[in-house]
């Protein structure tokens, strides 16, 4: 039947290829050599004048087979024959392929001559042709090659370049190959990279079951083959729209999953914003009380200045006046009554004082009083001891609503931070003022501590950082594992930038 159609021997080969890949998918290795080495013969009895190196592409797929079978020396063999040849030019990719594989063999084998040069020969070529299934191979190979080498910080550098290229290109086989290899190689971050791996490879492996059961129950045969070949084709199109469906649900639901963390990020800000403007009213609110207090306060001590004490001299006077002219007995002891009065009328006058001195220090203090609220609150939740210093030459009045909500934020979210990492036995908050005018804000534990450059920052964290850029403020944290953290925090009070 072969001999009644067209170029029958051309699709001979091509047949056989695609079976003896399928079965090397499969894991059916002498069945993919059966086939592959088919193929070879027929390339070689027949010259298709098609420019293609087509012994290079059978040599390559038998060598790559026995690759697989691990069986290195034997594909270095064909590795290197299918190199030689003279159609190979035609098919650069191919050529990354070669280089790749004989590299990766040679690898196996603890045989370094030509390494690593044939990986960053691959490596070149598949990135000049956007090659992303070399690209990806080529650099998972430097990196177990530098592994093994013990260059640690190269064999992770190309690890993670392989799994960034794959993820930009959702080349999922590469994603899964690169987070085996980083877990490898980074001892440290192991237990994520493992459980990323093993999150990918469950969504994949239904798609993978349900391809290879396909493929399972297709009889390969050539003949056969040829005679289905409309079945064929309407099943290879029911597998490749599948395929595109399958991709594009993932792609939604990836979609669907990044519109919904964007949502959440958003309602979380307008929720940071909506507290925000409800401190600033309340701190508006907690000033407009003490002014309407004050004016009260004021008028209460006029109203006792002139109904009692202005009156109580009043009456003193006269009744001094009339004692002018007398010197009995009765004079005296009314000139001692009126000493003992004015005596109590100066006791009244110096409460009065020390009254509208109160008064003051309320008024200028009123931030302070919100702070040693929340200081108070954190003495009764967390058994640490807790040193508050508030510096007294600070003129809280230079310093804007808005800064004072940051500042205070960033006390209550510092606070939390240690009481629930920290174990703390003391803590200390400092505000001061240093040489150059500005406010500073310290805030000091003796607990666990913490590796700052490999701390993943928290929204917590996050959030201190923008409220000190939000006031035109600097930000310093000192942390170490065991040392305690000290966090400073330094902002103007009257100028739009901090002094330098």
């Amino acid at each position: 039947m072969l001999k009644k159609i067209p170029n029958s021997e051309l699709q001979r080969y091509q047949i056989s290829t695609i079976s003896g890949n399928i079965y090397n998918e499969l894991g059916d290795y002498d069945k993919a050599l059966e086939f592959h080495n088919k193929a070879y013969e027929i390339v070689k009895s027949n010259d298709f004048e098609n420019n293609q190196p087509n012994e290079g592409v059978c040599l390559n797929n038998i060598g790559n087979t026995y690759k697989e079978k691990k069986e290195y020396e034997k594909s270095i063999y064909y590795f290197k024959n299918a190199l030689k040849d003279k159609k190979i030019k035609n098919d650069i990719e191919l050529i990354a392929l070669l280089y790749d594989n004989l590299g990766f063999s040679k690898l196996k084998m603890n045989e370094f001559s030509g390494l690593p040069n044939l990986f960053y020969e691959s490596k070149k070529i598949s990135d000049s042709l956007n090659f992303l299934t070399s690209s990806v191979s080529s650099r998972i190979h430097l990196s177990e090659y530098y592994q093994k080498i013990g260059k640690s910080n190269k064999a992770l550098l190309y690890a993670k370049e392989a799994n960034k290229i794959s993820k930009d290109n959702d080349y999922y086989s590469g994603i899964l190959i690169s987070l085996q290899q980083l877990s490898i190689v980074d001892k440290l971050n192991a237990s994520s990279y493992t459980d990323s791996y093993f999150k990918l490879n469950d969504s994949l492996q239904t798609l993978e079951r349900n391809s290879r059961d396909r493929f399972a129950r297709i009889e390969l045969e050539t003949d056969e083959i040829l005679q289905q070949k409309d079945s064929l084709e309407k099943k290879n199109r029911n597998i490749l729209n599948y395929f595109i469906g399958t991709i594009a649900v993932g792609g939604l639901l990836f979609f669907m999953r990044a519109q919904r963390a964007k949502s959440r990020e958003l309602l979380l800000r307008q929720a940071q914003q909506r507290a925000n403007e409800d401190i600033y009213r309340l701190i508006i609110s907690q000033q407009n009380k003490l002014e309407e207090g004050r004016v009260l306060e004021k008028n209460r001590i006029a109203k006792e200045l002139h109904d009692g004490v202005l009156g109580r001299l009043f009456g003193l006077r006269l009744n001094l006046d009339g004692l002018n002219h007398r010197n009995d007995e009765d004079a005296i002891h009314e000139r001692i009554r009126c000493l003992e009065e004015l005596k109590n009328i100066e006791q009244d006058l110096r409460e009065i004082s020390h009254e509208l001195s109160r008064e003051k220090y309320v008024l200028v203090n009123n931030f302070v009083a919100i702070v040693n609220n929340l200081l108070d609150e954190q003495a009764k939740i967390n058994p640490a001891k807790l040193n508050a210093v508030i510096g007294e030459n600070i003129d809280w009045d230079q310093l804007n609503n808005t800064t004072k909500i940051n500042l205070y934020r960033i006390l209550q979210e510092s606070l939390q931070n240690i009481n629930k990492y920290a174990n703390a036995k003391i803590i200390k908050v400092e505000f001061r003022k240093d040489k150059k005018g500005n406010l500073v804000l310290n805030i000091t534990d003796d607990g666990d501590g913490f590796e700052v450059d490999k701390k993943s920052k928290g929204i917590g964290l996050k959030n201190i950082v923008t409220r000190t850029h939000e006031s035109n403020g600097i930000i310093e944290i000192k942390s170490a594992p065991g040392k305690g953290t000290r966090i400073s925090i330094t902002v103007p009070l009257e100028h739009k930038s901090i002094k330098n």
